[in-house]
């Protein structure tokens, strides 16, 4: 079974789960939180090598206060109480997002999660905190818009291949796959750039429900995509008329 090595996951539907159980919104991120340390530790097992998670977008902000306490309370615990093991188990940590305007003690434990991690290579975990692809496709075209004014670059040198190399996700592979769970169809602002050519699943499970399972389930669906880059598939190419 051909297996992506980089997938991508919206974590979705943490309020509904807990919604449906009459339970706060906070039981339900608690709950996803459980269901991201399970796929963290299922994904090298399954051949996977990036996986990538939509931790907090850059619209989450306008979430009650209280919500957004509680999500980056989760963050703080979820660094301080898995970094051990993740280094332990090889995992390399990288953040995707825009870090300006976080607060001194967040961007403190994003730091020390990449710097203590930094050579191990099981799986390289992508935590998108603060990210929306719109804003990094906007970051990145400033970056590179002040490098041509101060002469650094040539505007006209820019490529698809230079651009993407000033992403956040500068050095690591685009996603073959891209997984949404709560049975919602999109892909709300997540790696716009990076996801041009992804395989999209999507499962009806809501994210705490989320297991080794559904992981595979995804996995075995994307072994039977015809992947085409916009080009002709073998069926395709064999059914045109001969030349000549």
């Amino acid at each position: 079974m051909t297996t992506p090595a980089h997938v991508a996951i919206i974590m979705d539907g943490n309020g509904r789960w807990a919604k449906a159980r009459g339970m706060p919104r906070l039981a339900g991120h608690r709950a996803g939180v459980e269901a991201l340390r399970k796929t963290v530790r299922a994904a090298p097992d399954l051949g996977i090598s990036f996986l990538t998670v939509y931790a907090f977008s850059s619209e989450n902000w306008s979430r009650p206060k209280a919500e957004v306490s509680d999500l980056m309370g989760l963050l703080k615990l979820f660094i301080r109480r898995d970094l051990a093991e993740l280094h332990q188990s090889g995992v390399r940590v990288r953040i995707i997002g825009d870090r300006a305007g976080l607060k001194a003690d967040i961007r403190g434990l994003l730091e020390e999660a990449e710097s203590l991690t930094a050579r191990n290579e099981s799986l390289t975990l992508v935590i998108a905190f603060n990210y929306g692809g719109r804003d990094e496709i906007v970051r990145t075209a400033r970056k590179l818009a002040s490098a041509a004014a101060r002469g650094e670059i040539d505007a006209e040198s820019i490529t698809a291949e230079s651009f993407a190399g000033c992403l956040d996700t500068q050095g690591i592979p685009d996603p073959e796959l891209v997984i949404r769970t709560s049975g919602e169809l999109r892909l709300s602002n997540f790696l716009l750039w990076q996801a041009a050519y992804s395989e999209l699943v999507f499962l009806p499970c809501y994210w705490p429900d989320f297991s080794r399972e559904h992981l595979a389930e995804a996995l075995r669906e994307f072994a039977g995509r015809e992947r085409r880059f916009g080009g002709l598939g073998p069926q395709d190419v064999a059914s045109r008329p001969a030349a000549g």
